[in-house]
């Protein structure tokens, strides 16, 4: 089952377009669900790739799936240190970052606005989010757009056009390792 929604939401992660992506997911058994993100951990961690618990309902699971390297490298990124010690983050360190933004998400229903910065958004749209309330964006694809416009719809394009493709060729037998690029 989980195999459906690394394809159907992370692709851009799998081909190395994108740093990381989150998805929501039903599940039955708590016991099966972490069964299955420790099967994934260890099948991708030579390509790279995390599979990671953020929160978990009585039958909802949010599950994040990054590239931690990746992540490491956009939490070193000008003005996001300052932005994140906002969020009560005292280090960018992956691990320890990641632990916080757990902790975040079990303190509320929605999702705190930092969580852009995990997903590989611009800061400056994460910023103009957060400032501007969700409204006056320029446009709107993966994430509302308050900067760069023209690159990011083109980003846009290349994230549809790599889960078009992923989902087509895991539909004619392709498996997510197969199509997941190694770091």
């Amino acid at each position: 089952m989980l195999e459906e929604y690394l394809i159907g939401n992370c692709s851009p992660t799998l081909a190395s377009l994108k740093t990381a992506n989150l998805f929501s997911m039903p599940y039955e058994s708590e016991e099966e669900l972490l069964s299955q993100i420790a099967y994934w951990n260890e099948e991708m961690k030579e390509k790279g790739i995390s599979v990671v618990l953020l929160r978990k309902h009585d039958t909802k699971a949010l599950v994040y799936v990054c590239r931690k390297a990746r992540l490491e490298e956009n939490l070193k990124k000008p003005g996001v240190a300052e932005f994140l010690l906002g969020y009560g983050y005292q280090t960018t360190e992956v691990e320890t970052a990641l632990s916080h933004l757990k902790e975040r998400l079990a303190g509320q229903d929605g999702f705190p606005h930092e969580i852009g910065i995990f997903l590989d958004y611009p800061l400056g749209d994460v910023i103009g989010f957060i400032e501007n309330a969700g409204h006056n964006f320029k446009c709107s694809g993966c994430w509302k757009v308050y900067c760069n416009e023209c690159e990011a719809v083109k980003l846009f394009a290349r994230y549809k056009k790599c889960r078009d493709v992923y989902l087509r060729l895991w539909h004619q037998g392709r498996s997510v390792l197969q199509l997941t690029v190694a770091a």
